[in-house]
């Protein structure tokens, strides 16, 4: 079947006026391009020197670009090695059927959840330059950290808790059936199960993170990636637009390689959980075990 059931054939005067809209706009787009590149040539920002460093010589990757990645990703890193966890426990909390457990992790999860982000960071600098002996020079890197954590560890809280509900509720009663406690449930049924949902969110999640270090840089002189654009277009005359153009490539490849790298892995284990699987047996001690079962072999015309 052709016919389209979302809506009607366009009749002659829709297709007129369609061309006529995707020829305005191309026309516009056309002229912003063009508005764009005159102001930049007027400026000299697209002149060859400005643009030289980064192709001819290794010093401004050396010096700022490859120092500043590096920041960048120790900051990211750290803030999701903690938040992960930490949403995760909170994420589970608020499913729990115990109010002491349930209210307190939905209000953390919403308090946090509602502040921005930087307004954390700079809070944890001023609370660790009030009361800590941190040492200023490193400063800077754990007020980021905190800021992203207790940020994305809520936010990353609610994709938990949103890939568990969003599992079938006979998954659950199945688990009740054979006699699993509620935490047995979690660990060996639901979370496994939900770990290939929640992954699209979790990967957003830490391309946020990443982004989000360059806060830090702007208010908190911290020393990553995008703060990197001052000192090097001080010290290559002024080729700002250049240094911009170079981080956000540098960006997109960053983030390009983690998208995918989270695309192989979640393929992947879609795949294994069509191969392998958890088996629920007796422990020698009358309790119940999860036993995990062997990848299945495909059998061939010479194992008949």
């Amino acid at each position: 079947m052709t016919a389209s059931v979302l809506f009607d054939a366009q009749g002659p005067r829709a297709k007129r006026r369609n061309v006529l809209y995707t020829v305005v706009f191309l026309a516009a787009l056309a002229a912003v391009v063009w508005w764009l590149y005159v102001s930049l040539d007027e400026k000299h920002q697209l002149d060859w020197v400005k643009w030289e460093p980064f192709f001819t010589s290794f010093q401004p990757w050396e010096t700022y670009l490859w120092p500043g990645l590096l920041n960048t990703l120790k900051a990211a890193f750290f803030a999701l090695l903690i938040a992960l966890p930490l949403g995760a426990l909170f994420g589970i909390g608020r499913l729990s059927d115990h109010r002491a457990v349930r209210v307190p992790s939905g209000i953390l999860v919403e308090f946090f959840r509602a502040i921005p982000v930087l307004i954390l960071m700079i809070t944890a600098n001023a609370a660790y330059s009030e009361f800590t002996d941190i040492a200023s020079d490193v400063r800077p890197l754990y007020a980021v950290v905190t800021g992203l954590v207790l940020y994305n560890a809520s936010v990353l809280a609610e994709i938990v808790r949103a890939g568990i509900l969003s599992l079938p509720q006979g998954q659950t009663d199945a688990a009740k059936a054979i006699g699993m406690r509620k935490g047995q449930t979690m660990r060996y049924v639901l979370l496994p199960q939900s770990v290939t949902a929640m992954l699209p969110a979790i990967v957003s999640q830490i391309v946020v993170i990443l982004k989000d270090t360059a806060l830090g840089g702007a208010i908190l002189t911290f020393p990553e990636l995008l703060a990197s654009v001052r000192p090097m277009s001080a010290n290559y005359g002024a080729n700002t637009i250049a240094c911009f153009t170079i981080i956000a490539l540098v960006y997109i490849a960053v983030n390009f390689a983690l998208t995918s790298f989270a695309s192989w892995l979640e393929a992947r284990l879609r795949r294994g959980k069509k191969s392998t699987g958890a088996v629920v047996g007796t422990a020698p001690g009358g309790g119940l075990e999860v036993i995990e079962a062997p990848p299945s072999k495909s059998t061939g015309p010479s194992d008949s």
